[in-house]
């Protein structure tokens, strides 16, 4: 039996639930912007990171450029590579943390079961359950923040039997370490952008590897490579050169976004986009898995994979592909509906629950739940991707509708974590200060993001984990992908919409009000070149890379120069 009590810090400012990517950033703006250090966090794991502490398991690492998926704060000249693997982006992870001095501030360990608004105290009450003893302990704060991510709870695997089987069984995230895959009979069942990565780093270990896929996906040459020590030494000693190259590589990545929309010129460039990804799937594949790999649906409803060497290990000798039904897990492996499939070690690539938040965790605002409060609306939901009417000094980073396929999450969490402390900043000083949106304004702006993505590729009705499961005559719910360019939801974090906001007891300055006339002045001086840009990234008139290859050829003669 559990019991409750009180933890030896059982107040702060500032709470957050996780400590990955967003509770540091969190952590980091805090004391960047306001110098603010009362701030503690809640992870249930025994260390920070996330999902890159995490996912484990042999090839995991990132499929957007380091220098992009990193915080625009504290950019790294010392990547090794353009797509930086899992111990690679923990340790960054790391190291942000401990300049920022948030590891003293996190509680490792242990799960946010409830947090309650009460309206007395103008306060948050969390009750926490410490993992390894049972024990609940409550805390409070003033203002409470979810950082928990969208790709946390692994998809429960949908096959009976799997209590019985006598090997080792187990989901990617929960990778085991002490598995050897070694001279066995390996059957990973799913082929998403997780066992893209896994079943090429293990095949050649095996005795043989079974993969059962369970759809399609459009695949892309690799975008991978290693920065040189002088490519690094140009990052560390020119200023700018790396602020250049993530500019560079987010304008590159934006022109995906021309593939959205169900428009003609859309359709000519996902048809361009299409058939570029198909000859390279079919020149890289072996010809009698084309069937199985290459997809009937629109390029772009699903996320794209770019191949880390997958396709290229599916010629390996001891690898079989295989699109048959599994039916049932027995004791020495799988029965389908064609056979039997002998097994030693079973890995679910079988995905993450999805259009789902917060999920074991109860949030109750003034009046409701937040998931009454999100039925009430057809799906998960939050104004700007991160707030609710009725749930007062309460935010959600990179929450629903936040990420875009294309581009870094790291740019989605910074904008929402500089919305949220815009948002606040009104009320730091104030000990019973309240913000909270106003429900109209919520239902304009979900309404708008919903209607907007019903006319985009990812509604356009392939089985898409970014669709909620919904019934023929339900309306269609996305929560996972925000339907314009990050550099949009930067604009709308920049200058908050104050009259879409109820809020009580702040003590703005005039300081505050002439650093808005500041920022107003210089967007409009930087609009014309911002416009000319977009326009010119839109119809596609500049070579990104040719003109990345140009700059960092120069920036290489100075170097050369200056030794």
């Amino acid at each position: 039996m559990t019991s409750t009590k009180e933890s030896p810090s059982g107040y702060s400012q500032f709470a957050c639930i996780g400590a990955g990517f967003s509770g540091i950033a969190l952590g980091a703006t805090l004391k960047r912007w306001y110098g603010i250090t009362d701030v503690r966090f809640f992870e249930r794991r025994s260390d920070l990171g996330g999902t890159w502490y995490a996912n484990k398991y042999p090839g995991a690492a990132c499929d957007v450029p380091s220098v992009l998926y990193s915080y625009s704060f504290e950019p790294n000249p010392n990547w090794s590579r353009v797509l930086p693997s899992q111990e690679e982006l923990w340790k960054y992870q790391k190291h942000v943390a401990d300049k920022y001095d948030l590891p003293s501030k996190m509680t490792f360990g242990v799960e946010v079961q409830k947090c309650q608004w009460i309206e007395e105290k103008k306060r948050w009450v969390l009750d926490i359950r410490d993992c390894k003893t049972g024990v609940v302990f409550q805390h409070e704060c003033r203002f409470l923040f979810a950082g928990s991510g969208i790709l946390v709870t692994p998809r429960e695997i949908d096959i009976p039997g799997s209590e019985n089987f006598k090997g080792s069984i187990f989901h990617t995230s929960q990778w085991r370490s002490d598995v050897d895959v070694s001279g066995k009979n390996v059957v990973v069942i799913g082929n998403g952008c997780t066992a893209a990565q896994i079943v090429p780093s293990i095949v050649d270990k095996t005795k043989h590897l079974t993969q059962i896929v369970r759809a399609k996906h459009w695949m892309l040459p690799p975008i991978d490579g290693v920065y040189t020590d002088y490519m690094k030494s140009i990052f560390k000693y020119l200023p700018g050169t790396m602020m250049i190259q993530r500019l560079l590589i987010f304008l590159f990545a934006e022109i995906e976004l021309k593939a959205v929309p169900m428009t003609t010129s859309a359709a000519k460039f996902r048809q361009k986009r299409r058939a570029y990804a198909e000859k390279f799937m079919r020149d890289t594949a072996p010809a009698k898995y084309h069937d199985l790999l290459i997809p009937d649906f629109e390029i772009g409803c699903k996320r794209r994979i770019y191949d880390s060497g997958y396709l290229a290990c599916l010629h390996s000798k001891n690898l079989t592909l295989t699109n048959e039904r599994a039916l049932k897990i027995v004791e020495t492996g799988v029965e389908t509906d064609r056979g039997f499939i002998e097994a030693d070690v079973i890995v679910l690539a079988n995905g993450f629950s999805t259009n789902t938040f917060l999920e074991g965790v109860e949030v109750v605002g003034r009046d409701e739940t937040l998931n009454q409060h999100w039925e009430s609306f057809g799906g998960a939901e939050a104004y700007n991707c991160s707030a609710m009417g009725g749930f007062p000094n309460f935010f959600m980073l990179l929450g629903p509708n936040a990420t875009t396929g294309h581009t870094s999450a790291i740019m989605a969490i910074e904008n929402s974590v500089n919305f949220a402390l815009r948002i606040l900043k009104p009320v730091l000083d104030s000990p019973n200060g309240v913000v909270e949106l106003g429900r109209d304004a919520e239902e304009r702006y979900v309404n708008r993001i919903q209607d907007d993505l019903s006319k985009t590729v990812w509604n356009s009705g392939c089985q898409s984990w970014y669709i909620q499961p919904h019934s023929e005559n339900s309306r269609v719910w996305n929560a996972m992908v925000y339907p314009y360019s990050q550099g949009y939801l930067w604009y709308r974090s920049l200058f908050p919409v104050w009259r879409d906001w109820k809020i009580t007891g702040h003590t703005r300055g005039c300081k505050s009000v002439f650093w808005l006339l500041f920022k107003s002045l210089s967007v409009l001086a930087g609009a014309p070149a911002a416009s000319a840009c977009l326009y010119l990234l839109w119809k596609s008139q500049w070579n990104f890379k040719e003109l990345y290859v140009n700059i960092t050829t120069a920036l290489h003669s100075i170097y050369l120069k200056s030794q």
